[in-house]
């Protein structure tokens, strides 16, 4: 029984064998693309570590296929031992190991080991360091074969018939169409010039039978320019047309003088008749899809008298208005609200046209929307135009403005739109463009409690964002009420140079200097503006009187806000003090040890009465007492007061603790009793009285 059994298997692999001879002397003489591929050492069997690495391409109009007639492998666990992979154009098509029949390769594998047409096929082999038994290996047979585009490629794209040769295909036609240029497409003849007629028909190909596909059909008429080309389409109209509405075939007429392009039209009703094109050059296309059974169209053409239009510009009317014009006659043109004609004269907004005998109005000038261009805003960046890729500054465009930083508000409306006048305005039609305006006299540290300059706390970074520290000549302080504006005592900056004034922000520690490590910001001045009713020129130690003791100082750049760098706002005009009211007054002035302060310190005072505050103190060098204006009021506390190098400093209301927000300079420290006297009762400067002031003088 063994013996019968082997002898059915070699009758079996001498007829393959037979086979391929016959097929080998059956190909072309051209094509030498076939032969064995096989493992090494096949069929003695391959040693351990045998590697193969084998690649062929067919030719165009060729498919490449391998034929495995013997495999017999070591198996393994997703063939991770010893293993045959074969790659049709590099991309993994099988895997084999393990033994198979000759009969379940020929069912099961060797159908999908064929290469795509004109591409590749890619054998790699590998075995392991070792194996139990001696493996005999695998043995393939490779050829190419014609591919047959017309039948195994649905992708042809031959409209009408394919023809397959060896290497390739060709398309034909059905009697009546030709070849398009693709090759591919059969479509009809039926283009036309009629250029010098004034009348005939013009239809679509096969009229009245359905229309044939694939068509692109142009006519093309002409006549003189006096005459326009009138059309009139027939009743029986069928262009295919999809449920949507969308036009699946298509008829255009295409003008010239003036430029249009009318349609598409399609569906079942034709255009209105009599249809004027207003040009003497037409041209008629049609085109239709690979499908369908639709009857199409025929129109009868004729010539007449050309007519001005009733419209001679766009975005403008005409006076007196008709539905069409003649020869010599005129009309003025007015363009519509918001737009104009540009000239290099000048603007306008209205002209005289004539119509002339070719059915063009002359002049002809463009109403052009008004454009209100770039609006003009300042260069400091703060105040900025929000778009995405284009800023578009025509009639009715909107633009919209924001503030870049959150410590600006925008002030007035963000939304401006362009107007007829060429201006841009907001919704109350107002031209003047938002400002961004400091957020002011809200720190972003909040105190957690009242604490308890002399008698006071040590502040912490950011809880007095807005004070500053002026170190030399004379030392004292001042406050940032905006961005480049900041206001101390006259008697601080006295015969001081304009441009010679250092003041330092955004620090708690008087002695920290300028780096890139401490964040103090340091401010340096362009011009001071001393208020003129301050009497000048007279020594601290004979002064008797600092009336209008208030300067402004106009820094040389603007200040970038942070958090330890904040304005205080400016009181309203003229607002009172009231008797007890309760504020927060700081600076780097003596404390208790008479010494000034290295630590910016605070301490929360209440507003005297008049009374009080007018039993100023004795002077015995000039043998006067001091003067109390309506210019000041005076403020103190048990124990707490501001001191000696704290002038220019602010004094706020109402006093900071969370939930007060927003703090106002009511007051600037300018004079009092001598520190050691223990009086506790400093005279400030009445800010709300300079207030119209500062906003002329800024």
């Amino acid at each position: 029984m063994l013996i019968v059994l082997f002898s059915n298997r070699f009758d079996r692999f001498r007829m393959m064998r037979l086979s391929l001879l016959l097929l080998l002397l059956h190909r072309p003489a051209c094509s030498l693309l076939l032969g064995w591929v096989d493992s090494p050492g096949y069929p003695a069997g391959y040693l351990p570590h045998a590697s193969l690495n084998w690649s062929r391409c067919a030719p165009k109009g060729h498919t490449l296929s391998i034929r495995l007639m013997h495999l017999d492998l070591e198996e393994s666990k997703d063939c991770e031992n010893d293993a045959v992979k074969i790659f049709s154009n590099g991309n993994l098509i099988s895997v084999l190991c393990g033994g198979r029949e000759f009969e379940d390769l020929e069912s099961n594998v060797n159908p999908s080991l064929l290469s795509s047409p004109g591409g590749c096929l890619s054998l790699t082999f590998h075995s392991d360091y070792s194996n139990t038994k001696r493996h005999t290996g695998f043995r393939g047979f490779y050829t190419d074969q014609d591919f047959d585009e017309c039948n195994d490629d649905p992708d042809n794209a031959c409209t009408h018939f394919c023809h397959n040769h060896i290497g390739g295909y060709r398309c034909s036609c059905r009697h009546g169409y030709y070849l398009d240029g693709d090759n591919h497409t059969c479509t009809v003849s039926c283009s036309e010039d009629l250029s010098g007629r004034h009348s005939g028909d013009i239809s679509s190909p096969s009229w009245p039978a359905s229309y044939a596909e694939n068509a692109n059909c142009q006519h093309t008429l002409s006549v003189e320019p006096t005459l326009q080309l009138e059309m009139h389409f027939s009743e029986d109209f069928d262009v295919e047309q999809s449920p949507d509405g969308q036009c699946i075939d298509a008829l255009t007429i295409e003008t010239r003088n003036p430029s249009r392009i009318l349609g598409p039209f399609c569906g079942h009703s034709p255009p209105p008749s009599p249809f004027l094109t207003h040009s003497h050059h037409v041209k008629i296309r049609f085109t239709s899809d690979g499908y369908g059974s639709n009857k199409g169209f025929t129109i009868h053409f004729k010539t007449r008298a050309k007519v001005c239009p009733a419209v001679v510009t766009p975005y403008s009317t005409a006076t007196p208005q008709q539905p069409e014009y003649h020869e010599g006659q005129t009309v003025t043109v007015t363009c519509d609200l918001g737009y104009i004609i540009n000239s290099q004269e000048e603007t306008r907004t209205e002209y005289v046209a004539h119509c002339q005998n070719t059915g063009e109005w002359t002049p002809n000038n463009i109403c052009e929307p008004v454009d209100c261009g770039v609006p003009e805003i300042p260069e400091d960046g703060i105040l900025q135009l929000v778009y995405s890729d284009e800023l578009n500054t025509q009639y009715k465009d909107q633009i919209h403005f924001t503030c870049s930083s959150k410590y600006y508000t925008l002030e007035g409306d963000d939304t401006y739109t362009c107007s007829a006048s060429g201006d841009w305005v907001s919704g109350g039609d107002k031209k003047e463009m938002p400002k961004c305006t400091e957020v002011c006299g809200k720190p972003e540290k909040h105190h957690a409690s009242v604490a308890r300059i002399l008698g006071g706390r040590d502040a912490t970074m950011g809880e007095i964002p807005w004070i500053l520290l002026i170190k030399w000549p004379n030392r004292g302080g001042a406050s940032l009420i905006n961005d480049r504006w900041a206001v101390t005592a006259a008697h601080v900056v006295e015969l001081v140079e304009e441009s010679s004034l250092k003041l330092y922000g955004g620090l708690v520690d008087g002695r920290t200097i300028s780096d890139a490590l401490s964040n103090v910001v340091v401010m340096e001045s362009e011009k001071i503006i001393i208020h003129p009713n301050y009497i000048t020129g007279i020594p601290l130690s004979e002064r008797t009187n600092f009336d209008n003791d208030i300067a402004l100082i106009r820094l040389a750049s603007r200040v970038n806000f942070g958090p330890n760098l904040l304005p205080i706002c400016l009181p309203e005009v003229n607002s009172v003090m009231t008797e007890g009211e309760q504020g927060t007054v700081s600076g780097w002035g003596k404390t208790e040890s008479r010494s000034a302060s290295p630590s910016l310190k605070y301490a929360h005072i209440g507003v005297y009465s008049l009374a009080v505050c007018a039993n100023t103190p004795y002077i015995p060098a000039t043998d006067q007492h001091m003067t109390m204006t309506a210019n000041m009021f005076c403020a103190g506390a048990p124990g707490k007061d501001s001191c000696q190098r704290d002038s220019g400093s602010p004094f706020v209301s109402p006093m900071l603790a969370e939930g007060n927000e927003p703090y106002f300079l009511t007051g600037i420290v300018s004079w009092g009793p001598p520190c050691q006297q223990r009086q506790y009762k400093g005279y400030y400067t009445k800010v709300a009285g300079y207030v119209d002031w500062i906003k002329e003088t800024m």
